[in-house]
């Protein structure tokens, strides 16, 4: 393979799969507490305008990212009081905050930008930029196929890194630590954990809360990093997608983010291949390039959904026993 075209995949590769990572261990720390998130897609739409949207006013980086944080905390607190603690159904509630998420995007942005849905580009000095600018220059010395890994791997923002980070830090604190070990318990058996005085509803609203923080991340990255400006459901699918690298990584921080990576090299490569002739098939039809990453979700969905085992209280609301 071409060195350049090697180098540019895995850029592209890592820059695709960091807003899947940090969605995928929002999932996965939500629904080890035993709540099921299936609105990971809106929340993370909505703190991608919340981001576009203080970034033009503002005009600040640090105020945009907190901006995105906190609706996205605020969605995760209103999943909580619906369905941990009023018990209402945990899939009817994500479906909700999809749908929300949807609509008021283009209606405020209809309404505050009058460009049917987007908002105008964030300024330059907003933008997140690479940690490590003008890397190619400094290995002009080193084989090529050498250099263009490396160019690949340090050319890129600090979210990028930070995603790449909080793998091992998530699986750490799940494993690791007296917090994750009871976020676990809380998710198996919950009654257990009541019955050692560990309140049951405090841990998933922590695991939603860490879970909002995430999102909030994984969307304001799409408007700071990958575009310039938010754009109506400017998230497509990626939500949905960390949902099954989750599943298809069964619940564990390092499976999920494999599954993320390839989920990113799929896509980048999706980019790559259009207008390429394959020999003996010709030109790849644009549609059905786009349609790979998503094609493989399903099958990964129908595939693995059965062999992974999911925690036991996924999905049940915990009623106190008095």
């Amino acid at each position: 393979m071409d060195e350049a075209l090697l180098g540019a995949l895995l850029a592209s590769t890592l820059r695709v799969s960091t807003p899947l990572i940090l969605c995928a261990l929002a999932g996965l720390l939500s629904e080890r507490a035993g709540v099921i998130d299936i609105g990971l897609e809106g929340k993370m739409l909505l703190s991608a305008f919340a981001a576009g949207a203080a970034g033009v006013y503002f005009d600040s980086t640090l105020i945009a990212l907190a901006l995105a944080l906190c609706v996205t905390v605020a969605l995760c607190w209103l999943h909580g009081l619906a369905c941990v603690s009023y018990h209402g159904d945990q899939v009817v509630s994500g479906v909700a905050v999809n749908i929300i998420a949807s609509g008021m995007t283009a209606v405020l942005a209809i309404a505050w930008f009058a460009q049917g849905g987007q908002t105008p580009p964030v300024g330059a000095g907003v933008r997140l930029h690479p940690v490590f600018p003008g890397v190619a220059e400094w290995f002009t010395d080193m084989p090529a196929a050498a250099g263009a890994l490396v160019e690949g791997l340090l050319g890129h923002n600090a979210l990028v890194y930070l995603a790449l980070a909080l793998v091992p830090a998530v699986w750490w604190l799940m494993y690791r630590t007296r917090f994750g070990l009871r976020l676990r318990a809380v998710g198996e058996n919950p009654q257990m954990v009541d019955a050692a005085g560990v309140s049951v509803i405090r841990l998933r609203y922590a695991a939603l809360t860490l879970n909002g923080l995430l999102c909030g991340l994984a969307g304001s990255y799409l408007v700071l990093a990958q575009n310039a400006a938010f754009v109506p459901n400017m998230s497509a699918g990626r939500g949905f997608m960390a949902l099954a690298a989750m599943i298809f990584g069964k619940w564990h921080p390092l499976g999920a983010c494999w599954a993320c990576l390839l989920f990113g090299f799929l896509d980048a490569l999706a980019i790559r291949l259009q207008g390429v002739s394959l020999p003996g098939i010709g030109e790849v039809p644009v549609q059905a390039v786009q349609a790979l990453p998503y094609l493989l979700t399903v099958i990964l969905l129908a595939g693995f959904f059965g062999r992974s085992v999911a925690p036991q209280a996924l999905g049940k609301p915990y009623l106190k026993e008095r």
